[in-house]
């Protein structure tokens, strides 16, 4: 329903959201879990099961993000899409990480800072999503910001991932010292840092581009 009024209009849009969901995220989060932990699991007797239903979000937002901006190049879509995504995104994970809580998976490792002694993973997730859903649905009808808070959130989710990857149950690099600190997980989430900090420079500097040469014009 929601892509039907978005493509209202605009037909070409519909391969650009098709392909961000069927190409770009399925296939991301197939591979960013093999490439984060999958390898781990060569010698595990399960390991064909773990290995077909195993996806992750950082490798979906990556993979969604590359097949988005190929699929509008082709289509040659050359508005922003992005905000649309970020807010259809973030109540995604809201949704996702409840599932998480009632299917007790996704969880944290041992933490001493915190009371229980597990760290919260699915609860931090899902109060920093229904956070950043409630802050993007009150820049849209603003216009804040516009075109560039898919950036944003991309952003802002892979700083809370490279800092919230290594106190997750998720594999480290080792069992003691500074390696135990370290997840794979955490390139993904710099991989998300530098294409957000990459959109939100180049549209600013389009923008900015643009500017001018309407002031040329003008003049």
């Amino acid at each position: 329903m929601a892509w039907a009024r978005r493509t209202r209009g605009d037909a070409r849009r519909l391969p650009v959201y098709l392909g961000a969901v069927l190409r770009g995220a399925l296939r991301g989060a197939k591979l960013g879990f093999l490439v984060a932990e999958g390898w781990l699991y060569v010698d595990y007797p399960r390991r064909w099961a773990l290995w077909l239903w195993g996806k992750r979000v950082l490798g979906a937002l990556l993979g969604r993000h590359a097949s988005v901006e190929l699929g509008k190049q082709v289509a040659g879509v050359r508005e922003a899409t992005g905000d649309w995504f970020a807010l259809m995104v973030s109540a995604g994970l809201v949704a996702d990480r409840v599932g998480c809580l009632f299917h007790g998976c996704c969880g944290g490792g041992a933490c001493a800072w915190v009371p229980g002694g597990v760290w919260p993973a699915a609860w931090v997730e899902l109060a920093f999503n229904a956070a950043a859903l409630g802050v993007l649905a009150m820049l849209k009808p603003r216009g804040v910001q516009r075109g560039q808070r898919s950036h944003l959130y991309w952003l802002a989710y892979g700083a809370l991932r490279l800092v919230h990857a290594p106190l997750r149950a998720t594999p480290k690099l080792g069992d003691a010292g500074p390696a135990a600190w370290v997840s794979l997980y955490q390139g993904l989430a710099r991989g998300l840092l530098a294409l957000g900090s990459w959109g939100y420079a180049r549209r600013r500097s389009a923008r900015a581009y643009a500017s001018a040469m309407d002031l040329a014009t003008a003049r």
